[in-house]
């Protein structure tokens, strides 16, 4: 395995301990990313650590420093803070099972692979992988990874498992602060069976190949342009932009949805159509 494990230590659960490795699961985006540059003379900007009263400061005489009032700090020094002795450092054990549907989608924050650290792992490693399989559980747990300790969740995923870390109850907000205003109206029947319908009618199987950036894909265009423009200013035409606030007819709207033909999927593009057998010539009668 190429990749160098985010985190090694062993799940437990009660006298059982299986040895593990983590590994992250989803990597950046290919991002454009920007510097700041000093238009004059066409050099970057350079950020340099000062102090006031003092200026620029080497990287030796930096600490990391909690302010417990005003203008005063306790001092820390890194090996201090990595000398804290906390179990779920090198061990997760699962407290809890669960429903995956009883935890909101709003707590999951980052996925991880987890696979058995070595042969003498993988018998008790695959128990519980087949046991949260069939009864269709969700493990929970503490762990402490770079700095700080997550709730986590553990689920089977092929012939591996899934570990997700997971937000604090005070990380996440209440949603009826945000919905309330929303009336608890109930939808026109004929208006919802039209929804519906578009719905059904766009429902496909997921293929995350088929999406990406395209705001990427745009940025990398304005730059060739500006490019071969030699820095002549490019605005893009923003056309006509829609405006939420003219109300539409809803159900003319979904109507004219409904009879909008469908782009092809990418599956029916590749596959040729094919052709009717050729019918074939009455045979000649015998004399």
């Amino acid at each position: 395995m190429a990749a160098r494990a985010y985190w090694q230590g062993q799940i437990r659960l009660a006298l059982v301990s299986i040895p593990v490795e983590i590994y992250s699961a989803t990597k950046s985006g290919a991002q454009v990313s920007f510097k700041q540059i000093h238009e004059p003379s066409g050099q970057p900007i350079h950020y340099d650590k000062v102090v006031t009263g003092v200026g620029p400061v080497d990287a030796d005489e930096i600490m990391k420093g909690y302010e417990i009032s005003k203008g005063e700090y306790v001092l820390l020094e890194q090996d201090e803070i990595d000398a804290v002795k906390l179990e779920s450092k090198k061990t997760l054990e699962l407290t809890q099972f669960v429903d995956a549907s009883e935890i909101d989608v709003l707590y999951y924050e980052k996925p991880y692979f987890v696979v058995p650290a070595d042969d003498l792992a993988e018998e008790a490693f695959i128990v519980l992988r087949e046991a949260l399989r069939r009864t269709k559980k969700v493990g929970l747990g503490q762990l402490a990874m770079r700095g700080r300790e997550y709730v986590v969740s553990l689920k089977p995923c092929g012939r591996g498992m899934v570990l997700e870390t997971l937000r604090y109850a005070d990380e996440v907000h209440k949603a009826q602060g945000y919905f309330r205003e929303i009336p608890d109206d109930k939808p026109d029947d004929e208006l919802l069976d039209l929804a519906e319908a578009l719905i059904d009618k766009r429902t496909a199987a997921f293929h995350p190949q088929e999406f990406h950036d395209r705001y990427v894909d745009a940025l990398k265009d304005l730059i060739e342009r500006k490019r071969k423009a030699n820095g002549k200013k490019i605005i893009e035409d923003k056309g006509e932009e829609r405006s939420g606030s003219n109300v539409v007819d809803l159900m003319a709207a979904l109507k004219k949805s409904m009879a909008a033909k469908e782009p092809a999927k990418a599956e029916e593009k590749k596959t040729p159509a094919k052709k009717a057998p050729a019918k074939r010539a009455p045979a000649k009668k015998r004399a």
